[in-house]
């Protein structure tokens, strides 16, 4: 399911030949559903333009955060785990649930639960998310070191976008070039080129700050 409308999601399903339906709830009908009936109450996020180098992307009333959810035929919640954006899973885009961790639980409710599980807390993640500062320093890298700048979605046809591990290899170079301009420029001249690029790129900084949400664990998902 997805924060798109269903044209989109109908694209993707063939284009990622998935083989199951993909449901596109562009007004969080389901997700509202959802809450309403105590299943999992989603996170979600306003849409402040993250993909606006995709003009195709639409998300009429936001996007949602991750989660998953299993229920069996009787309306018995096997599974259910929802993302909480954080700085420590970079805002929602890190790591989800593995496939295999989800079935084990699953098929362990099969056959040994009787009532509606609470939600997983802790599940198994396949790799360790970075830090904020490394994901604000690869998005400053995407952006060539003037603004943060997203990686978005891309779609059949779309130019591909960046890849992280060749902006990690951008900081490097970005890091060289002023280590250099210490060992070949007065000190003074080089923190004060430091000091007004911090000022440059600081506004962008404090834009993905603001919009990249931190949820606290008491604060509950806004209702759309």
């Amino acid at each position: 399911m997805t924060s798109e409308p269903q044209s989109l999601a109908s694209e993707a399903e063939e284009a990622w030949g998935i083989g199951f339906a993909s449901i596109g709830d562009p007004h969080h009908e389901i997700r509202d559903t959802c809450q309403e009936r105590g299943i999992v109450n989603v996170f979600s996020n306003p849409d402040f333009g993250h993909l606006d180098s995709r003009p195709w992307a639409s998300h009429l009333k936001g996007y949602f955060q991750p989660a998953v959810v299993a229920i069996a035929s009787n309306s018995r919640v096997l599974y259910r785990w929802r993302c909480r954006p954080t700085r420590k899973n970079m805002s929602g885009a890190g790591q989800r649930p593995t496939a295999e961790y989800v079935w084990s639980q699953v098929e362990n409710q099969l056959v040994h639960g009787s009532k509606d599980v609470e939600l997983d807390e802790s599940p198994e993640f396949a790799l360790t998310d970075v830090s904020w500062f490394t994901f604000l320093s690869i998005m400053l890298a995407h952006g060539w070191f003037i603004r943060p700048k997203a990686f978005p979605l891309a779609r059949k046809g779309d130019k591909r976008s960046a890849r992280p591990s060749r902006m990690r290899r951008r900081i490097a170079l970005f890091v060289a070039a002023w280590a250099v301009a210490f060992v070949l420029f007065p000190v003074g001249w080089v923190v004060s080129s430091l000091v007004l690029w911090g000022a440059l790129v600081w506004p962008g900084i404090a834009t993905v700050n603001r919009q990249f949400q931190n949820i606290s664990e008491a604060e509950p998902p806004l209702r759309s």
